[in-house]
């Protein structure tokens, strides 16, 4: 900090807000300001360090635009300094609606509705960023990036075949049809942006004072690519109208927030982007994360996971196949 000129003296007033296992969040004070610290956790993992590099350089390029997001103030590179890759940014003032609602939220059906549309225009603008011109262009690959999406995630799902316990996830031939649906329904083109890679509603921090996001927050998977990647996992995790849901999220209430056609909706209203195909987008979200959470599972099964969060976990993961299937029908 010094060395960056960010103030002189003490450090005061340390929070930790999240640690453990996961990435570490500390708030501080210096020299009369507050900082949030971000790094990888105590025993930093292979690709930790280039992690919380990328974040960075995301966060920093989307200075001064308007998307939500935590103000970048410096990074350090230097693993000596810490033991891991690391950097500041600005305190958010808002709430995570996992942790439950505050009582002008909690007390209005409007103010609920807004923020799931806030969500959506915050996620447009974050696709409306010219990535060339805020110095991310190399920060992902584009070519056949949509072409990829159903092999890479087909992959993923037979390498949890070393674990020779696990059943498998679900019905092959439901597992079989989704990969060949998103390979012969795979839009031709897209328009290349910024997408956060993980735009669920845990990620989202909300004003308290208002209905607006506050910030993103969990940057970790950031890229170049289809930002309509984005709108298809909202539509793989939000609750259908009915209120089923396919991630059950503690703490979430999710009172009148608007239904996922309305979400799509106002995504269009406020975005350039063809959303003809949108279908495709939902059907690679939910076989995607539904591959991702199958892990824990597969690990499971061999006795290298907790039984209660992995069979929580493939629970999702069926509902999630079940979404895909019904979004292949509907299309």
């Amino acid at each position: 900090m010094d060395t960056q000129q960010l103030g002189n003296g003490a450090i005061t007033n340390t929070n930790l807000l999240t640690g453990g296992t996961q990435n570490i969040l500390m708030q501080f004070d210096r020299a009369g300001r507050s900082y949030v610290l971000r790094r990888p956790p105590i025993h930093v993992r292979k690709y930790s360090n280039k992690t919380m590099q990328r974040e960075a350089t995301v966060l920093a390029a989307l200075s001064g635009s308007d998307v939500p997001h935590p103000g970048f103030i410096a990074s350090c590179d230097d693993t000596e300094v810490l033991g891991a890759s690391f950097y500041l940014m600005e305190p958010v003032k808002g709430f995570n609606m996992l942790n439950g609602l505050p009582d002008l939220h909690k007390s209005s059906e409007s103010v609920q509705h807004r923020m799931g549309l806030s969500h959506m225009e915050a996620l447009t603008a974050l696709g409306e960023i010219d990535y060339k011109a805020v110095g991310l262009e190399g920060f992902g690959k584009i070519d056949g990036y949509l072409t990829r999406q159903a092999p890479r995630w087909l992959d993923q799902l037979e390498r949890y075949k070393i674990y020779e316990e696990w059943p498998g996830l679900g019905e092959a031939n439901s597992i079989s049809a989704i990969a060949k649906w998103l390979d012969d329904n795979c839009p031709s083109s897209f328009d290349p942006g910024v997408l956060h890679g993980d735009a669920h509603i845990a990620n989202v921090m909300f004003s308290l004072d208002s209905a607006e996001v506050a910030a993103l927050i969990d940057w970790e998977l950031a890229t170049i690519g289809d930002p309509l990647i984005d709108l298809g996992w909202i539509i793989a995790t939000w609750p259908d109208a009915d209120g089923t849901q396919t991630l059950l999220l503690e703490g979430a209430e999710w009172g009148a927030y608007p239904t996922i056609e309305e979400l799509i909706k106002h995504y269009g209203e406020h975005s350039h982007r063809d959303l003809s195909h949108i279908s495709w987008y939902g059907v690679v979200g939910c076989f995607k994360l539904a591959i991702i959470l199958e892990g824990t599972y597969a690990r499971y099964c061999a006795g290298k996971a907790p039984k209660d969060v992995a069979e929580r976990l493939h629970a999702s993961s069926l509902r999630l196949i079940d979404r895909a299937l019904r979004l292949m029908r509907e299309a």
